[in-house]
């Protein structure tokens, strides 16, 4: 299940900051409007959420913060001072951030957004409901990947945007191995996408996004009775059958609209609309933006 999983996955990631703290300094940072990510490169300390969650971090482990949560890094030890960035740094390909005054420095970290969609319109982590850390340090080669990364983005070379993309792959596949083999693990996805009834219907809607599907199609296709399957359904991906329909359709509309050449009558009818109008309206309430302003935007 996972090999089929990861054939359907995309990534993009976008350019990384380099954090750094010195002994007794927390790091807070805003929350950001996708997933972000931390690479642990050096130290030991804690990622802590709004909530007060508090999780241990050490060399070589991969944290996930859901999409708009604000979160601190702190060092171990007693807090004597505190660095509060308001909105994601402006600079170089890579920025680099220190929480310190000269004194011992105690954690590197990498931190940059990444976008992993599963059939290009479903977000990995669209439901992640707190923080997520792996211990990745029992992997050989994980401290180079993290590097060949950093190193991408600062050479900036043609075809850096698809071979970053690729590198992450690598990164996500040994998270993803070390969360199947953990009864306790928290990805949404993951765990629904391992039952095949759900992980058919999901299919069904992400390659045949212009079928006119309901939720007794899907239920039909899931083998299960429409209460059952809506049911399951929602618990799963936190949303109904259709809804998720009318969300992965938007999302490959603007992608093809994103390409600047498919007619806007076209892209409608490639999800499913037999009206340009009805799709207009449908595609603004999603964006925000009627077709035609998202293309020149």
């Amino acid at each position: 299940m996972l090999d089929r999983y990861l054939k359907n996955l995309s990534v993009e990631v976008e350019p990384f900051a380099i954090c750094m703290l010195d002994m007794g300094w927390r790091l807070t940072l805003p929350g950001p409007p996708v997933a972000m990510l931390h690479f642990i490169v050096q130290g030991e300390g804690w990622v802590i959420s709004t909530d007060g969650q508090r999780q241990r971090i050490g060399p070589n482990w991969l944290v996930v913060i859901p999409a708009g949560n604000a979160h601190s890094l702190e060092t171990r030890g007693q807090m004597l001072h505190e660095l509060r960035i308001e909105s994601a740094p402006e600079g170089p390909p890579v920025h680099r951030i220190s929480a310190g005054n000269g004194g011992p420095l105690e954690i590197v970290t990498g931190c940059g957004t990444v976008n992993v969609r599963y059939g290009e319109a479903v977000g990995l982590f669209d439901h992640l409901s707190q923080t997520l850390a792996v211990d990745l340090s029992s992997i050989p080669g994980i401290p180079l990947l993290y590097q060949s990364i950093l190193s991408e983005q600062e050479d900036g070379q043609p075809g850096e945007a698809i071979l970053q993309g690729a590198i992450m792959m690598q990164l996500l596949v040994h998270m993803f191995r070390k969360l199947s083999s953990d009864s306790e693990f928290t990805l949404p996805w993951l765990a629904a996408l391992d039952d095949p009834r759900l992980a058919a219907t999901l299919d069904a809607i992400i390659e045949n996004p212009c079928t006119q599907h309901t939720v007794e199609s899907l239920a039909e296709i899931a083998h299960m009775s429409r209460s059952a399957f809506a049911k399951s359904f929602h618990e799963a991906f936190d949303r109904s059958p259709i809804n998720l329909l009318n969300h992965v359709r938007m999302e490959q509309a603007a992608r093809l609209l994103g390409t600047g050449q498919v007619p806007v009558e076209q892209v409608a009818s490639h999800i499913g609309y037999s009206s340009r109008s009805h799709f207009s309206q449908a595609f603004k309430k999603h964006t925000g933006m009627t077709p035609i302003e998202y293309r020149r935007s």
